[in-house]
């Protein structure tokens, strides 16, 4: 009866381990709609929450989405907070030597300059990102004046209270913003930057397999390119 019930134990065990191992923790901001952010009831949602779950559905991994601020969100990444980071996030070669990056689920989109006034130029101009982007990079080697903030938010008002002549971020977080905003308008020239995004794990974390199979699969199926449409409307770019 002993070697029974010790059988069943470390049978349940071995459940239990397998059942932790299918569980993925999927790091995000949700401070980037329409990627990322919090709704109305408190949750979590937007185009990269109904990514990812679908996306695990079909890797058959369970989700647990973990918010984490955009200016530590790599760090956690490695030091195992969470599994995957699915903010936004561009392929570039600088991360890419710090973590491992699945096909980019989303293609490469511009980047757009918004400010207050039609007379921008970014020689000599004062320009918002958001500390740790490509934009802010790409602001920093311009020889304009960067100036840094933690969240999207604060760069854009960083603009509205004059602290900024524009601000630099993806096309598809600032156009909607300009467009419900009479205040505020696209400035200046589209800037081409970054390989498209996508889901970051930590170096040789098998589950990238999965989940890459998982991006192949929707866009072979049309599901990818609908979420897209879906959340980014019918101009957003597609696969």
């Amino acid at each position: 009866m002993k070697k029974l019930i010790l059988t069943a134990s470390l049978l349940a065990i071995a459940a239990g381990a397998a059942s932790a191992q299918d569980v993925v923790r999927m790091g995000t901001e949700a401070a980037y709609p329409p990627y990322n952010f919090i709704n109305d009831q408190g949750e979590i949602a937007g185009f990269e929450r109904d990514l990812g779950d679908e996306m695990c559905a079909r890797a058959q991994l369970t989700c647990e989405w973990v918010i984490n601020d955009w200016d530590s969100i790599i760090p956690n990444l490695t030091s195992g907070n969470y599994d995957t980071i699915i903010a936004g996030m561009s392929i570039t070669e600088e991360r890419e030597a710090i973590v491992d990056f699945t096909q980019a689920y989303f293609p490469p989109a511009s980047s757009l300059f918004m400010g207050m006034s039609e007379d921008f130029t970014l020689a000599g101009a004062v320009v918002a990102a958001q500390t740790n982007t490509i934009q802010a990079g790409y602001i920093a080697a311009s020889g304009a004046t960067l100036i840094e903030f933690a969240t999207p938010d604060e760069t854009v008002a960083a603009v509205r209270n004059g602290e900024a002549d524009a601000v630099f971020a993806d096309s598809d977080y600032l156009l909607p913003i300009a467009n419900e905003d009479a205040d505020l308008m696209i400035v200046g020239e589209p800037v081409q930057l970054g390989g498209g995004v996508g889901m970051a794990l930590r170096e040789g974390d098998a589950r990238r397999e999965a989940f890459d199979a998982a991006i192949t699969s929707m866009k072979a199926d049309g599901t990818l390119n609908a979420l897209i449409l879906q959340w980014f409307g019918p101009d957003a770019a597609t696969f």
